[in-house]
């Protein structure tokens, strides 16, 4: 029987994240389904076998073939490492590199900086139609996957110019139906437009019967909801709520002129019943809209309620991302900086920042953000005596009589001239 070991490299994801929802190899495990259907034994390792108790079993395996999977291009030394381990390992195997990083990339590049035999690019369409194997991953503990990840479609019409996607997917293939494929409770889809579906009418009213009959918990898009779609047709918001769609994310890529658009998208979520605090905006920084519009965006954010996703943008073919938000001064050669539009290494760690302060001030409710009260250094009848005050010059005023550090999300314009939300 012909033997396959399927890798996923040692990727920077910490441990307990290893099988977070947004993590999992589902590429491998969908291969790994298809190789068992096929006569093929298979065995996954995460990372390198000193990280791995089973390093004997690993040797005692000898594979005839070895799958390495990719994922961002900037983690590609990552891909490289495991290539070059395993094939030192079990020199007589081929060794096929797949996934992200190789689908964008010329498939010669890839050999040539991995050292791999073959690349194969794309979808591996054969191994679409099969449950993926979560055996695999669970660790001897049947619970530890208690969800499963489902495309309703494959692609994206959009043609974002900062997107790999379409370039990796170059056509929209929908599902006409999905209640088959759904085996867990908690589903997650990552779909690329889960909108974009001509007939997802039908399937969110599939989810919808799979939620009353109590067999389905509730559902997450991992890529968010095309905005465009719901103002197009609004009723899908009710649809979505009612299939248990939680924390529903829409993107605003572009510029701040588009807030209006951005706010019926909001609207339309705000009065299917998500509460404003669950939803989520995508926000595209370090790209071609400069920091202080970016901060003028982060601000109307702040003003519907909602919380932001912020995506830091890093080219389709850069193969290295050394960002440390610990460091100060950094330049393009340890991580990609979008000079062009303005941006420098501490404008991008001061949005990112913001963003965070932010996103806790909207989660829970508080007036302002300070690193104090973050800390538990004093009390929430501080927040609540701030939030009864009129205007921010008398809540600065209370603040700075009390000695407390303080950053308010709304004062974008102090923010963009100084770029310092120290405090005071």
């Amino acid at each position: 029987m012909k033997k396959v070991l399927l890798i996923e490299p040692a990727f920077p994801i910490p441990v307990k994240s290893k099988n977070h929802k947004n993590l999992l190899p589902i590429g491998l495990l969908k291969m790994a389904a298809y190789l068992r259907e096929n006569r093929t034994e298979v065995k996954l390792l995460r990372g390198l076998p000193q990280d791995i108790v089973e390093t004997t079993d690993v040797i005692n395996f000898c594979p005839d073939e070895i799958w390495v999977t990719s994922l961002f291009t900037y983690w590609a030394r990552y891909v490289k490492d495991a290539v070059q381990y395993y094939k030192g390992m079990f020199p007589k195997a081929k060794v096929i590199v797949g996934g992200i990083y190789a689908s964008l990339l010329p498939k010669n590049e890839v050999i040539n900086y991995t050292g791999c035999d073959e690349v194969w690019q794309g979808v591996l369409t054969e191994a679409e139609k099969y449950f993926p194997a979560y055996d695999l991953v669970q660790d001897m503990n049947p619970d530890s996957i208690d969800y499963q990840i489902v495309h309703a479609s494959r692609g994206c019409e959009r043609r974002c110019p900062f997107c790999g996607t379409w370039k990796i997917e170059p056509e929209f293939v929908p599902e006409l139906s999905i209640r088959s494929k759904i085996k867990y409770r908690k589903v997650i889809f990552y779909d690329s437009n889960f909108l974009m579906n001509p007939h997802i009418e039908d399937i969110l009213r599939e989810l919808i019967d799979l939620k009353s009959a109590n067999k389905i918990a509730w559902c997450e898009c991992q890529s968010g909801f095309d905005g465009r779609i719901l103002l197009e047709r609004p009723r899908l918001a009710r649809m979505l709520r009612l299939a248990g769609f939680r924390y529903p994310r829409i993107a605003w890529d572009w510029k701040y002129d588009e807030h209006p658009e951005i706010e019926r998208q909001i609207g339309l979520l705000v009065g299917a019943g998500y509460p404003k605090k669950d939803i989520y905006v995508f926000m595209l920084y370090n790209w071609e809209v400069p920091f202080e519009e970016m901060e003028m965006k982060r601000v109307e954010c702040w003003h519907w309620g909602v919380q932001i996703a912020d995506c830091r943008y890093r080219p389709l073919n850069q193969l290295h991302d050394n960002y440390d938000a610990r460091q100060s001064m950094q330049t393009s050669k340890d991580y990609y900086i979008h000079s062009e539009t303005g941006w420098n290494d501490t404008l991008v760690k001061q949005f990112r920042k913001n963003v965070r302060r932010q996103n806790i001030c909207v989660r829970h409710g508080f007036p302002f953000y300070s690193a104090p009260f973050e800390h538990k250094r004093f009390g929430r009848e501080i927040m609540k005596r701030v939030k009864e005050l009129e205007s921010i010059e008398m809540k600065i005023q209370f603040l700075e009589r009390m000695e407390i550090d303080y950053w308010f999300p709304e004062r974008v314009e102090e923010s963009a001239r100084h770029c310092d939300y120290s405090g005071r």
